[in-house]
């Protein structure tokens, strides 16, 4: 009986010890995000449940990729450039930009990318995008090298995203893009490709 209280009693003292060291981890990239250096007077802000810890990884690992893309959202007329792909760094840095109708629900995927971050930006229209924990997901096509992608079935979570929000979306977030919103025929996008770092 008093080895299963120790037992227990060792259990309970793990699982506080893993919450406060995922506490201890998620507060300064928190307090880093809210800082805001990262942004260089950028008036676009990421959606609500951005990965801050990774986000924070990433930016200090690569800032002059992550600056390069963030003054290109910030210094380009968005409403008006072409739509086409333009580099920014090679293959390391690169932007996307597409005009054109969204898909129904139905003929989108979720995917996910292993060596790519997707910045993910509506300049005009709205679009439904969706996210989910890539440990939660089950695959459905195997990864492709050559396309940078796998597919998966998975339940997330749904954003309508609109100007003035962009989705960061890392290798652990599965994401759902392209998803079509009632009322908008066409959707102007801007996606910006950025190398992750292991």
């Amino acid at each position: 009986m008093f080895r299963i209280i120790l037992k227990r009693k060792f259990i309970i003292f793990l699982g506080l010890s893993a919450l406060i060291s995922g506490c201890a981890t998620t507060k300064p990239a928190s307090n880093w995000f809210k800082a805001g250096e990262w942004y260089n007077g950028l008036a676009l802000m990421p959606y609500a449940d951005i990965n801050k810890a990774e986000f924070e990884s990433q930016y200090k690992k690569n800032k002059s990729r992550w600056d390069k893309a963030f003054a290109y959202l910030k210094e380009t007329n968005l409403e008006t450039v072409a739509p086409g792909k333009y580099l920014l760094d090679g293959d390391s840095v690169y932007v996307s930009v597409t005009e054109g109708p969204d898909k129904p629900y139905e003929q989108t995927n979720w995917e996910s990318h292993r060596n790519m971050i997707d910045v993910q930006y509506i300049v005009r229209g709205k679009e439904k995008m969706g996210v989910a924990e890539l440990s939660k997901a089950s695959v459905t096509k195997a990864y492709d090298p050559a396309k940078d992608v796998a597919n998966y079935t998975a339940a997330g979570k749904f954003y309508v995203a609109e100007p003035g929000t962009m989705y960061i979306f890392f290798p652990t977030d599965v994401h759902r893009p392209s998803i079509k919103v009632d009322g908008y025929d066409v959707v102007k996008k801007v996606v910006i490709k950025l190398r992750y770092t292991k």
